[in-house]
């Protein structure tokens, strides 16, 4: 599409352009859900249908309302649609669709309408900070057509269900970074000496600290310190061993509730027959056993927060009683008949695949909408190379405190074992194979490191995953000085690899990299 204008695009282009990028995306992602793999695509799109958009208008600056609107019709109806404007009022555009782009086909396929949404959503978070998009009528489900609600305020969307966008943090200097670090640092570390203060440490522990060395876990700081003030519940999505924990920690650390408690739970740690009573209470008597008043995890995390780890392991009639406290703020104990008040913040985490599990039946879709307000994605370990080597000193100094033992580094030869592994246990594993190493080496230096024996294309780095990731951290490097060279101009950096300034939007956008830093 490299010289297309905004007017230019066409409908058979796009699809094209639609069928190329998701043969592509599967081979990256391994057969992941189509909803996931349409929304990568049509943020990356929605990128570059908003270039193409300013460029032709030459419009600068932030998008008005008005000019939004014309960009999305527009958009729409170049590719093939029939929109129309129904409505611009305060907070909220309402846009109609009597012909859907993809054609009636789009009806064995009704996830494609995630493509509009997501699209429609990515340009208005980018402008206006905040959108919602609800998909009110779609031809895809039998509706004579398409009628799509874009909120811009969050204060006029309320509780309407629907996709919500946030705007991507702003980039940030190092010296800025390293500001917001301290910052969460600083708290999580007062928090940490307040519950800690009537423990007698021998000094072996230390305060919590998030390593965010890598532009992936910068943007999780970033999100912390957006999400932590405001009461939006937030789902923490990432691998075992991740830390999801210490996310959820961080932002309650940063929020106007630090004071009061900080309870977490993992729901796929108690047993079936008792997580109504541990989450909710239960009244003396309400069966054999219950000799006293039971004060679940919500009431003793009243006025603070609870984290719900592993929330999909909930049974279903356990999902409806906690939509209820979400919605109502209210509940009942086991064996009760008063309602009790609580005002609990939610954060929930999972490793799976959660919005697979809505569209099988296995979890509440208005469930997932009420914890799925914020969503941050914790990447793998193996993703985040340049955390390592600050993890590895960070986990060394906790145990050369523990065992009393002056080991505080590795071999570069350990270190080059440590970068090439896959981490199929993230920071959980990296900290179980350093308190190994640690026990058995001779100070000042761990020469060498206990890895699992594993075949190398299944369970260790493989040839094809290495190659991979070598690969991906020279693109990085190389994008990052060409658009420093070119001042961040992607035509010019498009040009010097060869590559459609489409492809390499998207390679910056798989990267998370803003040309937009490098301007000036």
């Amino acid at each position: 599409m490299q010289g297309t204008s905004f007017s230019q695009l066409t409908p058979i282009g796009f699809l094209q352009t639609f069928v190329l990028e998701l043969m592509h995306a599967c081979e990256e992602a391994g057969l992941a859900p189509a909803e996931r793999l349409i929304d990568r695509i049509a943020r990356s799109a929605a990128r570059f249908f908003e270039e193409a958009f300013r460029e032709e208008y030459a419009v600068e600056g932030a998008l008005d309302p008005k000019r939004y609107a014309e960009l999305v019709v527009g958009l729409k109806n170049h590719i093939g649609g029939q929109f129309s404007l129904a409505s611009r009022e305060a907070g909220c555009i309402r846009v109609v669709n009597e012909r859907c782009p993809f054609g009636e086909g789009v009806k064995n396929s009704p996830e494609l309408c995630r493509m509009t949404s997501s699209v429609f959503g990515g340009i208005a978070a980018r402008n206006f900070g905040y959108a919602k998009v609800t998909l009110a009528r779609r031809i895809a489900m039998g509706d004579p057509c398409c009628e799509v609600h874009i909120h811009l305020d969050p204060r006029v969307a309320g509780k309407v269900e629907g996709a919500e966008y946030l705007a991507p943090p702003p980039p940030c200097d190092r010296r800025a970074m390293d500001a917001l670090q301290a910052r969460i640092d600083e708290q999580m570390h007062r928090i940490w000496c307040q519950m800690n203060a009537h423990r007698h440490s021998r000094g072996s522990t230390r305060p919590p600290t998030i390593v965010a060395k890598s532009p992936a876990m910068q943007a999780v700081l970033q999100a912390i310190e957006t999400v932590a003030p405001t009461p939006a519940t937030v789902l923490i999505h990432g691998e075992t061993g991740v830390g999801k924990e210490l996310v959820a920690r961080a932002i309650h650390a940063m929020s106007e509730r630090c004071q009061e408690s900080f309870v977490a739970v993992n729901c796929g740690a108690i047993p079936e027959g008792i997580v109504e009573s541990v989450l909710f209470g239960h009244e003396k008597g309400a069966f054999t056993g219950a000799v006293e008043v039971h004060r679940g995890y919500f009431e003793r995390a009243d006025g603070g927060t609870l984290f719900l780890d592993e929330v999909d392991a909930l049974t279903p009639a356990i999902q409806t009683r906690l939509l209820r406290v979400i919605q109502e703020g209210e509940l009942e104990r086991v064996g009760g008949h008063k309602t009790l008040m609580v005002d609990t913040r939610i954060i929930s985490a999972t490793n799976c695949d959660i919005e697979k599990a809505v569209a099988e039946g296995r979890f509440r879709q208005d469930l997932y909408y009420r914890l799925n307000v914020v969503k941050i994605v914790i990447p793998p370990l193996r993703q985040r190379p340049e955390d390592l080597p600050h993890l590895v000193g960070l986990i060394l100094g906790r145990l050369s405190r523990r065992y009393g033992k002056p080991v505080n580094s590795v071999s570069p030869e350990v270190m080059s074992r440590l970068l090439a592994y896959a981490w199929p246990g993230n920071v959980r594993e990296l900290e179980n194979i350093l308190e190994k190493a640690v026990l058995f080496a001779q100070p000042p230096e761990i020469t060498d490191v206990p890895l699992p024996d594993a075949d190398p294309a299944v369970g260790g780095q493989s040839w094809k995953a290495l190659r991979r990731q070598t690969l991906e951290r020279l693109e990085r490097s190389y994008l990052e000085q060409a658009l420093r060279r070119a001042r961040g101009s992607v035509n010019a950096v498009a040009e010097w690899m060869e590559l459609t300034p489409r492809a390499v939007y998207l390679k910056l956008s798989a990267y998370g990299m803003d040309p937009a830093k490098f301007r000036g």
